[in-house]
Formats: C-alpha cells, structure tokens, sequence
C-alpha cells in the first residue's frame, strides 16, 4: 500500500494510542500532538484505527490497473555453473510443468550462459515446451548487471504470466533487481507452489513469523507473479529423450552485457566431503559440540559415511563453520536419505531446512531437545562419546 497519510492537529490530543499501535515505531509524541517518520511508515493504516478521535487520515493512491490478459505461460529460470545445469532448475521444471497444466499454458525455460547449446536438449527432456536462450561470453559466470538486462528485456517483449526461479544465491541476487524494474511481485523462499485456476493467480507459500505459520501469498494486480523456491522442497522433473521444444535465440546489443563491476574470479570452497545441497546423507553439528575444533568429530562421521557437513544457524553465528554449510530457513533445505544431528536442539528455524529428511537421527544429550520430536531415532547421550562411537562402528562394517 501506499498514499498520503494526514494528522489533524486540532484533533490530536497526544493520547498516545497511535504510538502503541503503530509496528513500525514510526509514531512519536512531540508538544502533546502525534509526529509521522516518513522514512519509517508503509502505510499500513494501524494508526488509523487505533485512534478514537479520527485524527489521523489515510488516503491510498489510485492503482493503475495492468492489462493482465497479454501476459501467459510460465518460465523457469534455469541456472548454470561453468555449463552445468544446477539441479534446482530441474525442480523447478518439474512444479513449473503443474502450474502450466493448471493455466494451460506452456512450460518454458531461460538458459543464459556461454557456449552452453549444448544443455539445450537437457531442459527439452525435462519438459520444457519452449527455450529462451541466450549466448554471449559476458553470461558464462554470473553477474548481475548483464543478468538482469537480459532477464528484463526477454520478460518485456514475451510477457511471461509466471516467473520462477532458484531461492540460491544467484536466483535471490537476480530476480529481486528483474522484479523492480518490471514491477513484478516477488515472493521469496516458496516451499510450496499452486494455481488459483478461477482467478488465475499464483498461490505462494512459505515460511513467516520465524517459521511457526505458512503464510500464502499472492500477486492479483501485477504481471509476471515471481517467486524463488527453496532447493530440495520439490520433485525433478522426469527425464523423456523423445521430447523436442522451441528454441528461440535472442541476441542484444553489447551495451546490455555491460557491467559495473569486474568478475575478478571465482574461488570454490574446498571440503573433503559431498556438496551439501545435493547429499544423500548429511552429518550435522550444533551448539552442542562447544567450539569449532569439534567440528572436526563431524567431518570424520561425514567423511565414513561419503556425506555432506551441516550446521546449524547457532554454530555459523559464532564462527565456527562457514555459513555456506548452514541449515535451515536462512540456510539451505536438504532432503537427504539420512540427516544426522548432533549437539542440536532443534529449534524452528532449522527444523525447516531438514524436517523432510527420510531419516532423522537425533544425538542429544537434553531428553527435553525439540529435534526428539520430529527425530526417526533418537540417542540421548554425550555426543562426544556417542559421535565416536558411530564413526568407529561405520568404519568396521564399510571396510574404511
């Protein structure tokens, strides 16, 4: 919302009941009458009807209304990696091919990279009817600027009615600045997708409130609908070799590929173990463990069973791991077969980055540790001597 916000002074008696109201602390009293912070209101009318002297004024601006029926199909923004196409994106073309079913519409892809055709064929098999594709070296490693160009000017003559992308670093970096500048909504960090098919919109559904409601959200007055979806929350797309889509190449001028900034390279972090996000088994470690060093417990499990390293948000905070290893609503969501928690407690928070694991196996200590709760197994004992054990007997039965 937004609009002009009015106090009446000869109304206002500083009662101080706007003040309480208002979420956003943008109230304060000043010579008994009520001061708006401008910088800090959205216009959310609490004030307003918090006061019982009619004080305070609310007037919304006129919206202009888009022409919605231009705008059909739904795209999925396909991201690749040195020519690697991110499984992410598959997820993506699997849900994105039931919301297209629902709007009867097509399913298609955007592939921007350089000297990628070659994946083309990929995203056909995945399902995709139609593939906007578009190859310059400026696109073979992300950035933003150029990125963006392109994603906005194909948005702009196309007229998607839904865009869908990766909740990854570069899918989050990307579509927010394409949202702007198209005046698109955007939900981030979706955990489920579905179609209102009477009104045609896009229902959204993620996390709020630290995870303790699902909020669903929607985008009635504005096209394209957005929204990043959080890795691992929904199925690939299946594989058909015998399916062909429409390739339509773009090409733009070189003052699109320009960027204010300089790719000055790209370090990949080195680990001993399995990527976390596509790991079937992941070993976590928590407050639990009491110092970084003990991390090192976490990686030899890790290491025994071929899996990925975790933490929860508590250990990232204090410096003990990297936060590229963290877990959870500020994390990443993994769906291994077997998630392993140590030393942690299982706050909300977490619990939505792995609670769709197979298998949970929670080492504890606190009979009382919320993981219990949602745990496929459970120890309560000293991880310092359970998560020892575990690695000793793993390296008995698998021969390491």
């Amino acid at each position: 919302m937004a609009g002009s916000i009015t106090i009446f002074l000869d109304k206002c008696n500083g009662c101080t009941l706007c003040v309480e109201a208002c979420p956003f602390d943008a109230i304060h009293i000043a010579n008994k009458k009520a001061v708006i912070d401008m910088a800090k209101c959205t216009f959310c009318g609490a004030c307003v009807e918090s006061c019982e002297f009619n004080a305070i004024e609310l007037k919304e601006d006129a919206c202009v209304k888009q022409d919605l029926s231009r705008y059909k199909d739904v795209w999925v923004f396909c991201e690749q990696k040195k020519g690697v196409i991110q499984s992410i994106s598959f997820e993506l073309l699997g849900e994105g091919r039931k919301l297209a079913d629902k709007l009867g519409v097509k399913l298609c892809a955007v592939l921007l990279g350089s000297a990628v055709e070659s994946r083309i064929a990929e995203l056909s098999e995945r399902g995709a009817e139609k593939i906007y594709f578009v190859d310059h070296p400026a696109l073979a490693a992300f950035q933003d600027d150029p990125y963006t160009e392109v994603l906005v000017k194909l948005a702009q003559e196309y007229a998607p009615e839904i865009i869908l992308c990766g909740a990854t670093t570069i899918g989050r970096s990307l579509v927010s600045r394409v949202a702007v500048r198209i005046n698109a909504g955007l939900t981030a960090d979706c955990t489920g997708l579905d179609i209102d098919e009477k009104e045609r919109l896009l229902l959204q559904t993620r996390p709020a409130f630290g995870g303790n409601i699902m909020a669903t959200i929607i985008t009635p007055n504005h096209r394209p609908q957005m929204a990043t979806v959080r890795h691992k929350v929904m199925k690939e797309a299946a594989t058909d070799k015998s399916r062909t889509a429409e390739v339509i190449r773009k090409s733009y001028p070189e003052e699109v590929m320009k960027s204010r900034t300089r790719l000055a390279g790209i370090v990949a972090e080195i680990e001993e173990t399995v990527n976390l996000a596509e790991a079937d088994i992941v070993v976590s470690g928590g407050r639990g463990l009491g110092g970084p060093e003990n991390f090192a417990m976490i990686r030899e499990l890790a290491k025994t069973l071929n899996a990925a390293v975790g933490a929860s948000r508590a250990a990232v905070d204090a410096d003990w791991i990297p936060y590229s290893h963290q877990v959870g609503q500020t994390g990443k969501t993994v769906c291994p077969k077997l998630y392993i928690a140590c030393g942690i407690s299982g706050q909300i928070q977490h619990l939505i980055g792995m609670q769709s694991s197979k298998v949970i196996v929670a080492i504890n200590k606190d009979p009382d540790a919320p993981i219990f709760k949602i745990a496929t197994y459970g120890i309560i004992g000293d991880l310092f001597q359970v998560v020892p054990a575990l690695t000793k007997e793993f390296k008995r039965v698998l021969n390491r």
